[in-house]
């Protein structure tokens, strides 16, 4: 069967019952004694884009921290491809294959282009420790990453700070999907932005989710998840209380379940 596109392949994988890439369940979370989570099940599909909403304190951030490895649950498993898996830091999350973009980026500012893009794991002429810096080899590779992504910065060698919004979140997202991962979380992606940057962001993901990650999505601009997802998860009060394929809903039943009404009008199928 040939699939066109990544919102059909995520069909034809629930349909041909592939396991999902990522499967959440019964996740808890406690700070002291506030319940940030309480009880969560979630599915993330091969290619897909996840949309996860909610008001302040919903529990979304804290959900995909979770699963990026930033915090540990207090209860509840996660599988990766059908196997049930237990990391305890973002660098084991990486050996997962899930990276996540953080709303700050953590991108140095007083570093060109293609110093941000191997920030950690540079490439060395010789021994790393006594060795150079392969300056030129890491450049070509560098623009190669953003080429393939048609991520368009003028001059490799400008540092972060001269770039625009949308370039840097740009090239965070390139150093993320650098590492080869199945999933990628990225946490307000188009927060700030011009319409012309929040464009070629979106554009990005777009093209993130043909290379076969699976993308999840966490953002406030709701008109956003329209644009690049297949579903999205609605989180209120640390509980995930609906999720809609995009092409059922709408942005104003989703504002609905935002603020606490119609959890119960329908169960979502997510089929």
């Amino acid at each position: 069967m040939k699939i066109r596109n990544r919102s059909e392949a995520a069909v034809a994988a629930s349909t041909t019952h592939q396991p999902p890439r990522v499967s959440m369940r019964g996740i808890t979370k406690r700070f002291g004694s506030i319940e940030a989570l309480r009880g969560v099940d979630l599915d993330l599909m091969p290619g897909e884009c996840l949309g996860i909403v909610g008001d302040n304190a919903a529990g979304k951030s804290t959900l995909t921290k979770i699963l990026s490895g930033a915090y540990l649950p207090d209860q509840g498993t996660i599988r990766i491809n059908g196997m049930e898996a237990t990391y305890r830091s973002p660098a084991e999350a990486r050996q997962q294959r899930i990276e996540m973009v953080y709303q700050d980026l953590s991108l140095c500012d007083t570093i060109d282009v293609t110093g941000n893009l191997f920030l950690g794991r540079e490439k060395f002429k010789g021994a790393p420790m006594f060795g150079f810096l392969a300056k030129q080899r890491m450049e070509v590779e560098a623009r190669q990453m953003l080429d393939t992504l048609e991520i368009k910065i003028p001059r490799m060698s400008a540092t972060v700070a001269q770039l625009s919004g949308g370039q840097r979140q740009s090239i965070a997202v390139a150093r993320a999907v650098a590492f080869e991962p199945e999933v990628l979380i990225m946490d307000e992606p188009t927060s700030g932005l011009a319409v012309a940057e929040v464009e070629a962001v979106l554009a990005v993901i777009q093209r993130v989710k043909l290379r076969g990650v699976s993308v999840v999505l966490i953002t406030h601009r709701l008109q956003d998840l329209f644009r690049v997802c297949d579903r999205i998860a609605v989180m209120y009060e640390g509980t995930k209380v609906a999720e809609r394929l995009i092409s059922q809903t709408d942005l104003t039943e989703i504002i609905k379940l935002i603020v606490g009404e119609g959890h119960v009008e329908r169960r979502e199928t997510a089929a």
